[in-house]
């Protein structure tokens, strides 16, 4: 029997203005989560904001196996442990690492044209 492949969760958040009104993508198996009820803030929240849903997701499907893949190099460093949270942006590492409950998360970083949750975002800002 053949192993199950691991899923891949892509997240990508933005706002605008920058700063302005966040919004945030995951995409699961094709499927595009959206949301634009972050709130006011700039785009490096907005990033912490969309890894924080991607996982939320993840969790809510019962996900053994998956990998975060995102764009935010900031933002993979520190989930990864190899930099410190901006002081502004340690709560929401703390909300990240709640959400994990200590075990390790895989997280990737992905080129923006290669970021199918950055695609569901553009799509909705045509220009």
């Amino acid at each position: 029997m053949a192993k199950a492949a691991r899923v891949k969760v892509f997240f990508d958040g933005g706002c605008r203005p920058n700063p302005g009104t966040m919004e945030c993508a995951v995409v699961i198996g094709g499927e595009a989560f959206v949301r634009d009820d972050l709130g006011h803030g700039g785009s490096h929240e907005a990033e912490w904001r969309a890894a924080i849903e991607a996982l939320r997701l993840a969790r809510e499907r019962d996900l053994s196996d998956f990998v975060l893949l995102g764009d935010a190099l900031a933002v993979i460093a520190v989930i990864e442990g190899r930099t410190r949270a901006r002081p502004e942006a340690a709560p929401l590492l703390a909300a990240f690492q709640a959400l994990a409950g200590g075990e390790k998360v895989r997280v990737r970083y992905v080129p923006r044209g290669q970021n199918l949750a950055g695609v569901a975002l553009a799509k909705r800002h045509p220009r």
